[in-house]
């Protein structure tokens, strides 16, 4: 079911997007039966960095976060159960205090943030959440205060930059809204790097899955642009400052050998190992761009790859996965 991939792109955005700002533990858990809190974030109190970006985000993780991310609509039952989660997981931060005959701080007791494509008034208010408009926004409706509960309901966000983080996480058109805003924001915002990176591999992860539905087909073929233009631009990038590096090399060797003869010589053994360099670093950017990041796996195979031309690997990194790319080449290496 794609849903589990669903599932696994948000926890990976949410770590992404909020690492910056404090400690981030994945699938988290808790005592008692066997239960996992799908992302728990503490935030860093002597972090200096902004957390303008973040829009709405900025205020929830003031203090400690439960994340609660669905692909489906949360139904009662599945929302039960994060509460009971969060409440568990309050009563093992009160016995710790209670070691040393202290009760939780304020800035220690940790909120839930319930996130759901969607939501219906009756689910609402079954849970006695309500808008809270002095505070938050449309969409965003707060439990009763002892609960310190949020529920999320995506696809009545307004579409704000101070929201667009959070739709990123919706289904169908309000994701795709989300990525036409994404793009559209400046190369210098700090996390629209990241989240492309992150929508590139669900859109590989779900291309490696049969019988996807036709919401899934269509967030592929939104997606697919995307991938094409970071990939001429991991090209463009990686030839650029290969070549940047050849040439400055080659000019340092041409003024030891000579101002004249080596200089020219220089320069064209520059030019030669710029262009070396430039296939490589394309590589470790087309790598990063499928696969988010270069393990020890992918880094060994890197020579390998190399001893094709670029018309050869390139289409090989875009269409194996990350197992049979490394199995073709480590037999190769």
């Amino acid at each position: 079911m794609t849903r589990f991939i669903h599932d696994q792109f948000a926890k990976d955005y949410l770590e992404e997007l909020l690492t910056p700002y404090g400690t981030i533990e994945s699938s988290r858990r808790v005592p008692g039966e066997v239960r996992q809190i799908d992302l728990w974030f503490a935030p860093n109190p002597e972090s200096t960095l902004s957390r303008a970006p973040l829009g709405i985000l900025a205020k929830a993780i003031q203090t400690p976060v439960v994340f609660e991310p669905f692909r489906n609509p949360a139904t009662a039952d599945e929302i039960c159960d994060c509460l009971l989660k969060l409440l568990v997981l309050r009563g093992e931060l009160q016995r710790e205090m209670n070691r040393n005959q202290r009760n939780i701080p304020e800035a220690l007791r940790p909120t839930l943030w319930i996130l759901t494509p969607t939501a219906s008034s009756p689910l609402i208010a079954g849970f006695g959440a309500t808008l809270d408009l002095e505070n938050w926004t449309n969409g965003i409706y707060v439990l009763p205060p002892l609960l310190r509960t949020v529920l999320v309901v995506i696809h009545q966000l307004p579409r704000s930059l101070d929201t667009l983080w959070l739709r990123v996480l919706g289904r169908g058109r309000v994701q795709q809204q989300a990525i036409d805003e994404l793009e559209t924001l400046p190369p210098e915002n700090p996390f629209r790097t990241n989240a492309l990176t992150l929508l590139n591999r669900l859109k590989a992860d779900l291309q490696a899955t049969q019988n996807i539905n036709t919401e899934d087909r269509e967030l592929i073929m939104r997606l697919s642009p995307l991938f094409d233009q970071q990939l001429e631009a991991a090209k463009l990038s990686g030839l650029q400052q290969g070549v940047q590096r050849g040439l400055e090399q080659g000019l340092e060797q041409g003024l030891e050998q000579g101002l004249e003869q080596g200089l020219e010589q220089g320069l064209e053994q520059g030019l030669e190992q710029g262009l070396e360099q430039g296939e490589r670093l394309v590589l470790e950017s087309l790598l990063r761009v499928r696969f988010g990041a270069i393990d020890e796996d992918l880094a060994g195979i890197i020579d390998a790859v190399l001893s094709l031309p670029p018309e050869e690997f390139t289409p090989l990194v875009m269409q194996l996965s990350r197992e049979e790319l490394i199995a073709r080449f480590r037999e190769e290496g």
